[in-house]
């Protein structure tokens, strides 16, 4: 396990009234929680499933981040400027901004909806720069007033060659593997999918499975929502590498899509589709950090 990775709730501030601050197990991170103002109950009915083009980001489906930091170890702000819709892409930039020079703007966005077992699916091209971090994830925690569960793809830019997957079950993580590429995901679209169970979750690259978990103790059970995020640090060098700003930097995405459980090939190129999960897998090294 890499000490210096906080999950996505030590740097998730879903709101923007009301925060709060608890020392993290490791005396260098700290939980940052918030209640949003405008948080509302759950919704308890089965999530519908959906493929997202991205021809337009629709404000009842999507919320964006915008103007508050996750705390010290993220050098930008979040940033509704940083998004951009165009061609069929959504693309996150993290960028100087315009105003004031001396500040970094950056782009996450989120589901309004709750989405719990299914296949969850997107194509990304992860950016270009160490200490850029280019995550699809989901995620329910504080902010919502749930516990924290999470299930992530992340590319470092330190190394775009890999991308780590992990999940965490009531806040206790340990579950970061680093997966290698077939090519850098700076440079090409990668598929990332998981396919998540009450028994089992897995997770592939273009196809190829290249982690299962079938422990029922860590595997999230709560309904989380789905996030697409690019920030950078100044501060967490050992796990996203130095940060040093040559330019506008950009995260795009082509599609994302979740298939609820017991539906199946909602379009082509879906995991879910006869034939679409290889026999076995090329021979790719993988480790746990």
């Amino acid at each position: 396990m890499n000490f210096d990775r906080p999950s996505h709730a030590d740097r998730a501030v879903r709101g923007q009234a009301f925060s709060c601050i608890f020392p993290q197990i490791f005396s260098l991170i700290l939980l940052t929680c918030a209640l949003a103002p405008n948080v509302q109950a759950a919704d308890e009915r089965p999530a519908a499933s959906f493929f997202e083009s991205f021809d337009r980001l629709d404000p009842n489906f999507w919320y964006i981040s915008d103007g508050w930091t996750n705390g010290d170890h993220q050098n930008c702000i979040w940033s509704a400027k940083m998004i951009k819709i165009a061609d069929g892409f959504a693309s996150l930039m993290l960028a100087k901004d315009t105003v004031d020079q001396k500040a970094l703007l950056c782009a996450e966005i989120q589901t309004k909806q709750r989405y719990g077992f299914g296949t969850y699916e997107a194509r990304i091209k992860a950016a270009t720069g160490s200490g850029l971090n280019s995550a699809f994830f989901s995620y329910i925690g504080p902010a919502d007033q749930e516990e924290h569960d999470e299930i992530d793809f992340e590319v470092l830019g330190k190394n775009s060659a890999a991308v780590q997957v992990n999940q965490y079950v009531k806040a206790k993580g340990g579950n970061e593997r680093l997966v290698s590429l077939a090519g850098p995901a700076d440079e090409g679209f990668s598929h990332f999918a998981f396919t998540w169970e009450p028994s089992r979750l897995r997770f592939f690259v273009n196809g190829f499975l290249v982690n299962e978990v079938t422990d029922p103790l860590r595997i999230p059970t709560a309904r989380q929502k789905i996030f697409f995020s690019l920030w950078g640090t100044d501060t967490l060098t050992g796990w996203m590498g130095p940060f040093a700003y040559k330019g506008p930097a950009i995260m795009q995405v082509d599609w994302v899509s979740f298939t609820a459980t017991g539906e199946r090939c909602l379009f082509a190129g879906s995991l879910t589709c006869d034939g679409a999960i290889p026999v076995s897998a090329p021979a790719k090294p993988q480790e746990n950090l």
